[in-house]
């Protein structure tokens, strides 16, 4: 860890500590009530604000069901939810306020500094009875759907917080939220340590969504979610989620583990995953993405442990918006969508599962099966034709893959590799092109790729190579193994099209 990245961490982590010092003020002073009927969305935004006109100082909440709608956070103040205290939302609609026109939530900030919400306590969403009650009046035409999805797209989170500064998560349980469970939108020095995030109750439910932010940690947690379990987004093109550590967390979902997007218009930058779990999810464990103008660069992923996942690796650029033949080659003020880009990522000390079967079969809400049925997908580091990825290592990685592709059933062969569409515009998932003619590792329009110490291993006997390159520059391919039943001979790395490798 350098100097500075230490030093920035230290910083974080004192700040966290000072809220936790800061003058108390209990629940009971403001008339807030604990009996779970009480609606005390204004006792307890009194207390928010007079706690910020005293300087700051944690509204205390001990055991109880605290029921409110929405609450809007203040500088100098946190929240402290003592074990047995339950914050709960509302299931009314019309209780949730509107952050900057944009999203619902139940906690609110906007431009504060120095808040937090802390304690072993929990935030409950009620999202189920909340999203049903949203969609009714979506059907009697009162709420407005826009996508027409049948689920509206704007339900309420748990935490939405943007442009705050000095901002701190710490121990408590967020569940059951109707939408996304939180965000944090161009915020800094952000710190989220040991949370817990059940988030199963309704549709596109995030566990976490770090938005264009500069500076967080978060580390220690543990999520559940019908969708992208921890999620890095950049919506603006004038920014950067950058600077980001997300270390020592476990998570599931029935999407993806840990992403990159989408959206992924301004881009990532210096960010590092490191001892992460992923298990029991539908897609893929990490997946990097910059299909929306964005770059993407300098990544680190190392000791990631993936097991029952649908896909442990995916690399993807793509270009979903403005013209591809007129983007310009950076941001700039005119804020319009920049030439995707992806530029040194380092993948190391990887052990991964792969299933035969649907890693999330039983979910209430499982992922959906758009691009199925195919043969299983092997990872991918996949540019463009025009715009490829480049410098990425993979070191120190084992996957272990149920194999068993089946020609007969859907071939795309190394004969074939013309068949794999380039889809720039497409939702990027590791499944996006259906069948693929490897089993293991799939590199298409790449330059300056490494593989060293990779084993790969096929359970079952498979008609495709473990890797297969297409359109690859000076690629480096050592201490490669591969074990697949009855393989013989075969040829397991196949390039195509390709200059300068080295086996």
């Amino acid at each position: 860890m350098s100097k500075i990245r230490h030093l920035i961490l230290v910083a974080l982590m004192t700040l966290a500590a000072a809220n936790v010092a800061a003058k108390d003020y209990q629940m009971t002073l403001f008339g807030i009530k604990s009996d779970g009927t009480t609606m005390n969305t204004r006792s307890i935004q009194k207390a928010i604000d007079y706690i910020a006109q005293q300087g700051g100082g944690r509204l205390v909440f001990t055991v109880g069901r605290y029921l409110t709608g929405s609450i809007h956070m203040r500088s100098n103040v946190t929240l402290h939810l003592s074990e047995g205290a339950i914050l709960v939302g509302s299931t009314n609609p019309y209780d949730y306020d509107m952050e900057l026109n944009s999203w619902y939530g139940l906690i609110l900030a906007n431009k504060q500094d120095n808040i937090a919400i802390t304690g072993k306590g929990v935030i409950e969403g009620q999202g189920r009875a909340l999203a049903n009650n949203f969609l009714a009046q979506a059907c009697n035409g009162i709420i407005n759907d826009p996508l027409k999805l049948g689920r509206v797209a704007n339900r309420p989170k748990l935490i939405y917080f943007r442009e705050c500064n000095h901002v701190t998560v710490k121990d408590i349980t967020l569940q059951n939220p109707a939408f996304w469970t939180q965000t944090y939108d161009q915020c800094t020095n952000l710190v989220i340590d040991g949370i817990t995030v059940h988030s199963r109750a309704y549709w596109n439910n995030d566990g976490m969504d770090i938005v264009d932010c500069n500076g967080a940690l978060i580390q220690n947690c543990y999520v559940d979610a019908t969708d992208d379990a921890i999620c890095l987004k950049s919506h603006d093109a004038k920014s950067l989620c950058q600077n980001i550590t997300v270390r020592n967390n476990k998570a599931c979902s029935s999407a993806s583990g840990i992403k990159f997007g989408t959206a992924s218009v301004g881009g990532f930058k210096n960010i590092r995953i490191v001892n992460n779990t992923i298990f029991d999810t539908f897609r893929s464990a990490i997946t990097i993405q910059a299909v929306d103008g964005g770059h993407v660069e300098n990544i680190i992923v190392d000791s990631l442990r993936s097991i029952n996942t649908g896909n442990p690796i995916y690399l993807v650029v793509g270009q979903r918006r403005g013209d591809a033949h007129e983007l310009i080659e950076v941001n700039d003020d005119t804020n319009k969508p920049g030439r995707s880009r992806m530029d040194n990522v380092h993948i190391s000390n990887v052990y991964a599962e792969v299933p035969a079967t649907k890693p999330d079969a039983g979910y209430e809400y499982e992922g959906p099966t758009e691009d199925n049925p195919r043969n299983i997908s092997p990872s991918a580091i996949v540019g463009l034709e025009n715009n490829h990825i480049t410098n990425v290592s993979i070191e120190n990685v084992e996957i272990v893959y149920p194999g068993g592709g089946d020609p007969n059933y859907a071939r795309v062969g190394t004969d074939e590799l013309d068949k794999v569409p380039e889809m720039p515009r497409a939702y990027p998932e590791f499944s996006q092109h259906k069948e693929l003619p490897a089993w293991g590792f799939y590199v298409r329009h790449a330059d300056g790729v490494t593989f060293r110490n990779v084993r790969l291993t096929a359970r079952k006997a498979d008609y495709r190579p473990a890797i297969v390159l297409d359109d690859v520059n000076r690629g480096s391919f050592t201490k490669i193994k591969v074990a697949e039943p009855k393989a013989g001979k075969k040829q397991q790395i196949f390039a195509h099209n390709s200059k300068q490798i080295k086996k």
